[in-house]
This record gives structure tokens, sequence and C-alpha cells, in this order.
């Protein structure tokens, strides 16, 4: 039995054309290696999300629904976001 499937895919010419420099620039052998690498980032990619979703997402809402005196308001959270970003900003100098 074989462990691969051939395909056949229509990119747009932009992409097309990514995939084939990534061939003519050596980084891969050849376009499938391009596509499979593609896909691979993808999918670990979902799967990040779906980490972060499962242990951040879903623990914040809990806690929410558990105590929902620790709500911020939209503006409370862009107040935060903006102090955040500043500090960030000192840090770097």
């Amino acid at each position: 039995m074989r462990s691969t499937q051939q395909f056949s895919i229509t990119l747009p010419n932009e992409m097309a054309d990514a995939v084939r420099a990534k061939v003519a620039d050596g980084e891969y052998a050849t376009e499938s290696e391009v596509i499979r690498e593609g896909l691979r980032t993808l999918l670990a990619r979902d799967r990040a999300i779906e980490q972060w979703l499962r242990k951040e997402v879903a623990i914040a809402h809990d806690e929410l629904k558990d105590d929902p005196s620790k709500a911020r308001s939209t503006e409370q959270a862009r107040a935060a976001l903006v102090a955040a970003r500043r500090r960030r900003a000192a840090s770097r100098g």
C-alpha cells in the first residue's frame, strides 16, 4: 500500500512562482517538498492555536465565569495594552 497520494492543485501565479523559486534557489529539491513543508507549518500552527485555546483561553474563560469581578471593560483592556506597549518600547531603549 502506498504511503503517499498524488494531487493536482491549482495555485495563483504568484504562489506558483514562489514555489518554483524555492526549488530554483536550492531550498527544496521539488515543488512537492515546498508544498509539504507549507502543510506541515500550517498543521503546526493549528496545533499551537488549539493548545493555546485549551490551556489559556478556556482557563481564562472558566476563571471569569467563576468570578465575573475579574472582567475588564474594553477601555481597561485597551489601556493595559497601551501601557504594556509603552513598557516594551521603553525597555528597548
